[in-house]
């Protein structure tokens, strides 16, 4: 039996989404995929050490995200 998943509206900017859908691209997985990969990799590291996956992660990224 597999867990059920719960729907979650999300919105991003179009800049953000197509540098997730490269990434994901290059994964060969689906955008919404690739976004459930992520939060998966983050959850997972915070359980580990107490961190997330980046010292930086609050530091703004060098892609104009608007």
């Amino acid at each position: 039996m597999s867990a059920k998943k719960k729907q979650v509206p999300l919105r991003l900017s179009e800049t953000l989404y197509n540098e997730i859908a490269a990434w994901a691209e290059a994964d060969f997985r689906s955008v919404n995929g690739q976004i459930e990969y992520l939060l998966s990799e983050c959850v997972r590291q915070h359980r580990k050490n107490g961190k997330y996956v980046s010292e930086e992660i609050d530091k703004p990224l060098e892609l104009e995200i608007v």
